[in-house]
């Protein structure tokens, strides 16, 4: 299963990808939502290979996921392969300069099962896909307008 957004930044191409690759803004975020979160080599600079260890909660349960950087080529790409048990992903975010200050910023979900409890968990969010992909986008959409109020602001 795949989903796939894109949005275009007011920012230029080095900014975006400065910002979107601030690890630890996104480690402390997702601790004040609940998720736990560890950077296995937290003394390390974070490049191919830093691998995360999280645990979120999925339809009320707790579910261990690893979050391995897979690609990181400066300022055009990011991979992170996700495993958890029964569920594997890939997360690619693609950057495109389209002038000198406007950026697209595209990001590509594909999510694969691995048992039968993951393929029903994928079966349901297929029911729900089209509501899943406008969710999607607008969380994409949002997060660029932060990321072009961050830029205006030098923060």
């Amino acid at each position: 299963m795949q989903f796939s957004a894109r949005e275009d930044i007011e920012a230029p191409i080095d900014r975006v990808f400065e910002m979107v690759s601030d690890f630890e803004r996104f480690e402390r975020m997702a601790m004040r939502r609940g998720i736990e979160v560890r950077r296995v080599d937290e003394h390390s600079p974070v490049s191919i290979g830093t691998l995360w260890e999280t645990e979120i909660k999925v339809r009320g349960k707790p579910r261990q996921v690893s979050v391995l950087m897979s690609e990181f080529a400066r300022p055009e790409v990011m991979k992170f392969e996700t495993t958890s048990k029964g569920l594997n992903g890939l997360t690619t975010i693609e950057f495109l300069a389209l002038s000198q200050r406007r950026t697209r910023m595209s990001m590509e979900i594909a999510l694969t099962a691995k048992s039968l409890p993951a393929r029903l968990l994928l079966q349901s969010l297929k029911l729900g896909k089209s509501r899943f992909r406008r969710q999607f986008q607008l969380r994409l959409g949002e997060f660029a307008r932060e990321l072009e109020e961050r830029h205006l602001h030098g923060a």
